[in-house]
């Protein structure tokens, strides 16, 4: 792995802190010129290709496989079927924890969705594994393809998310929609969608006896590592994996998939290093996706225009063998205030490869749906969007009745609103154009994301020259955890960025815990700020405890750690330096440990959440219906911000996301065969430059005391939430045209001819 460092000198003078400052990407200048490796770079010697062969039904069995044709291609090396497959330790399907989920790796000889594996073609070249692929000539059995909501028998699933229940309530909604004085009952439909990351799923693996290398995008090191472990019966010291860069992963990198074990197979059936690389079209499929949904939200008001009820419902659909179910309803739990609130779920089960996250997991689909709702009983009530939010803000968390552990949504609502210049927006529809004649409208959306954290690891050195050393299993998809957790990692040792290594992306290296949920920076950037101060601590025994040290005796008053030296809090002029204290104590360098992980005390006192607010503007042409979003402003709140210049990035992919959900992206479903009909980045359209022209996002400060010590949140998924629909709700206003099925495309806001 290449050594990282800053590709240029700070913005900004740091004052004694590199938390904070808006450093530049330590990874920088490797991937703008090629240098950064991932994993399909990797080419060991003796390397052969792996090709899938992959079904082109969504529901049957294969009935037969040319393998003797493809296997005398010039250059084939091997032919991995169901029949001649490597033996596994475990059932594929077996699953022993919420985080596991059901493989597809040639165990027989059934079809359960389109794109799924039924063969492996390992090659000298991969022309030859791909031609040798297109020679297997697969027949099938073919059963009838259920594809749609309502193509299967609706069911309550056991749980949503991750051990979400499906129903939650509080108060009476049916008596607060009898008392209203104005109601809501309207039905949104969101699409499936599939990750796109730039880069594919790929793995390159090699055995060395019971030893296995392999390089492959992982959001999580040690889940594939136990994984893989687990699968061929070997420990998971066993098992080295490297992942130091991710294209792109968006929860679809987050646990080890069917194609990866397959190219770990395919390793060990021919005794040879394999590089296996999932095209395009092969990432629909068995990867993981978001599955649509069909919500429908009931909201009551009085004539005062507070909310009396809240009911919000999902159907949605999970794989025939699996269960994900998109938590879609559970977002209308934290919001808005009401003394009646109830979301629900049902699902049916159809034939495709199993949901999974995918980028804001519940939150994206449920929010879509809930602000176009907000935004229809607003209008309803002659209200602007703004004050009726305003108006029923919640200031604890509707559900659980437990506070906000720290909330600045009224001060993101002020903050964007005074940016953008709502005070002007007219409040009836189809009131604005623009030089063009172009019809212009303005929309808003609160968003909003939980403050998780999981259980991370770090290891952090000083050594005798007075650098340092941070060490931990983290994972880089884009957003720049290098820098950000970096500069976390030269603040708890009292460095300077520039004398920190910080090592990172490989298995081999203590636990971060998973990139997921908008977590990784809290998780990983409290292990290591937990090492940094366990090593800090040992150092500063070792000089208290020593009478030629100025430090001897301090104990009561404690150091203070800046710029390699430790400080006496009562008395800075005694101090020594890190380097003097190695040595004298004789010792090359001084090691500490760091954990993380959630407070129970907090977490079961107060409601973890970021906030925010968005506010977009379109442009609609009245005779052709093209739509162009054509600015985004957007106020956040997430804690303790530790480089602005990443969190504002990660602020705009999140808008840009929204963008792409309100108009854009949507998997097109063949109903007869069930296979996807757009599996290309050519016809499963997401935004380019040209469609988000411009983009805002403010930083809105707050210290959250409670969230964890250092008073982080996530940024990377909250910007979608609020995004998506303050885009529906400015088509609406442009048009006066309420769309309810995603994305809005053209051809549902031409008027008919009169």
């Amino acid at each position: 792995m290449p050594e990282i460092a800053l590709n240029q000198a700070p913005a900004h003078l740091r004052h004694g802190s590199n938390i904070g400052q808006p450093l530049t990407r330590r990874d920088g200048i490797l991937k703008v010129t090629g240098g950064a490796r991932y994993a399909a770079d990797n080419h060991p010697p003796g390397m052969v290709y792996a090709v899938l062969a992959v079904s082109s039904i969504a529901r049957g069995r294969v009935s037969f496989l040319d393998a003797p044709a493809a296997k005398a291609h010039p250059g084939v090396v091997e032919v991995m079927t169901p029949a001649n497959k490597p033996k596994l330790a475990q059932d594929p399907d077996e699953k022993t924890n919420p985080f596991m989920f059901r493989l597809d790796v040639l165990q027989n000889d059934r079809v359960r969705y389109p794109n799924q594996p039924i063969a492996v073609v390992i090659a000298e070249s991969l022309e030859a594994a791909t031609e040798g692929a297109a020679l297997l000539s697969p027949r099938y059995e073919t059963e009838p393809a259920r594809t749609g909501l309502d193509d299967g028998e609706s069911f309550i699933p056991p749980g949503v998310g991750v051990g979400n229940p499906a129903e939650a309530r509080r108060g009476d909604v049916e008596a607060g929609l009898a008392a209203a004085s104005k109601r809501i009952d309207a039905t949104y439909e969101t699409p499936a969608q599939y990750h796109s990351a730039m880069e594919p799923h790929a793995i390159v693996a090699a055995w060395d006896g019971d030893s296995l290398s392999i390089d492959t995008p992982s959001q999580g090191l040690a889940l594939a590592q136990g994984r893989v472990a687990g699968l061929f019966g070997i420990p998971p010291e066993k098992i080295h994996i490297r992942s130091p860069f991710l294209g792109g992963g968006f929860g679809s990198k987050g646990l080890i998939s069917g194609p990866q074990v397959l190219g770990i197979m395919a390793a060990r059936l021919v005794g040879r290093p394999v590089k296996l690389v999932l095209r395009r079209e092969q990432m629909y499929g068995p990867v993981g996706h978001r599955p649509p949904t069909r919500q429908t939200l009931r909201l009551g008001s009085d004539r005062d225009g507070a909310l009396t009820a809240i009911d919000h419902h999902t159907k949605t659909a999970s794989s025939t063998f699996d269960d994900f179910f998109e938590p879609a309803s559970d977002v209308s739990h934290t919001l808005y205030a009401s003394p009646a609130i109830a979301t629900s779920h049902e699902a049916v089960r159809l034939d495709t490869g199993t949901p999974l996250f995918m980028r804001a997991p519940g939150e994206a689909t449920g929010s879509i749906a809930l602000e176009s709702a907000i935004d229809e009983m607003a209008h309803s009530c002659g209200m602007d969007p703004l004050a009726f939010r305003l108006r029923n803000y919640a200031e604890v968390e509707p559900i659980s009745g437990k506070p906000f552990s720290s909330k600045a949504l009224r001060d993101c609502y002020a903050q964007a609103a005074e940016r953008f210049g709502w005070a002007r927006r007219p409040l009836a529809p189809r009131q604005m154009r623009d030089e063009a004649g172009l019809l212009v409208g303005w929309g808003m959306g609160t968003a909003t994301f939980p403050a998780l954290m999981f259980e991370g690891h770090a290891r952090a050195v000083i050594r005798n020259n007075g650098t340092g050393v941070v060490e931990t299993g983290a994972h880089d998809m884009g957003q720049g955890a290098w820098t950000a957790l970096a500069q976390i990692a030269a603040d708890g040792l009292g460095l300077d960025i520039e004398q920190v290594e910080f090592r990172s992306g490989t298995s081999d290296l203590p636990d971060a815990g998973i990139a997921g949920g908008s977590a990784h920076t809290a998780t990983a950037g409290m292990a290591i700020h937990g090492a940094g101060a366990d090593v800090i601590a040992r150092l500063a025994d070792l000089a208290m405890g020593n009478e030629r040290s100025p430090l001897f005796g301090a104990g009561n008053a404690g150091v203070v750690a800046r710029g390699g030296r430790l400080f006496r809090r009562d008395d800075e002029s005694r101090s020594e330096s890190y380097a003097d204290i190695l040595a004298r104590a004789g010792l090359t360098q001084i090691e500490g440990r760091g954990k993380s992980a959630a407070d129970p005390a907090a977490q079961s006192s107060h409601a973890m959440h970021a906030h925010g607010a968005v506010f977009a503007e379109v442009k609609v042409d009245p005779e052709l219906g093209q739509i162009r979003a054509t600015r985004l402003v957007g106020a956040f709140a997430a804690g303790r911000i530790i480089n602005p210049r990443l969190v504002r990035s990660q602020y705009y992919g999140g808008m840009v996301w929204g963008v792409s959900f309100a108009l854009h992206e949507q998997a097109v479903m063949d109903p007869r065969s069930g296979r996807p009909m757009n599996p290309n980045l050519g016809e499963y359209h997401v935004p380019v430059n040209a469609d988000v022209p411009s983009l805002e996002a403010i930083l809105v400060e707050e210290n959250d005391p409670h969230v964890n010590a250092l008073g982080i949140k996530g940024v990377g998924e909250i910007g979608i939430t609020g995004t998506a629909g303050a885009v529906a709700n400015a088509v609406w206003h442009a048009t006066g045209i309420r769309i309810r099925r995603f994305p809005i495309t053209l051809d549902r806001l031409i008027e008919p001819a009169p």
